[in-house]
């Protein structure tokens, strides 16, 4: 009979007698952070239809209903900010990817300066929670354009 074999931090973790460090366990075992049900995340500018000159310029994001803190913490109905930028939305039961089309704001933050080049943008706001995983269930905003002259 053949045996999968399977990290010593795995079996002590199972077991309880090691932290969870859901960033290291297999999908299938990492739980996702509660969110509140009524909670919202939304864009307090830009508005859907901007146009913006020059290419840099602040977003401003709010969120109702959960509390906003930094990369790191682990509470239900707490999360930060990423900007989903000319992209759709990720997989919900794995990290959200950090690169161009997403931007990370770990540090709490609720507002960025950020540069598009020129042309037609989307943007759309997604909560993720410590480890950068969207919340259960889901929290992220309408998408909305905005135009770089």
């Amino acid at each position: 009979m053949s045996r999968t074999p399977i990290s010593a931090a795995l079996v002590l973790t199972l077991l309880g007698l090691a932290p969870v460090i859901p960033s290291t366990l297999p999908d299938a075992l990492a739980a996702r952070t509660a969110s509140s049900k009524d909670a919202q995340v939304y864009f307090i500018w830009p508005h859907d239809g901007t146009v913006i000159s020059g290419g840099k310029f602040w977003v401003r994001m709010g969120l109702r209903n959960m509390g906003v803190g930094p990369k790191g913490t682990e509470m239900n109905n707490v999360g930060h900010h990423h900007i989903l930028v000319d992209t759709e939305l990720p997989d919900m039961d794995k990290p959200i990817p950090s690169d161009r089309n997403h931007l990370h704001f770990g540090g709490g933050e609720t507002e960025a300066r950020i540069e598009l080049p020129p042309g037609k943008h989307t943007l759309q706001l997604l909560v993720g929670d410590h480890n950068h995983t969207p919340h259960d269930p889901p929290i992220y905003s309408k998408k909305i354009t905005v135009i770089v002259k």
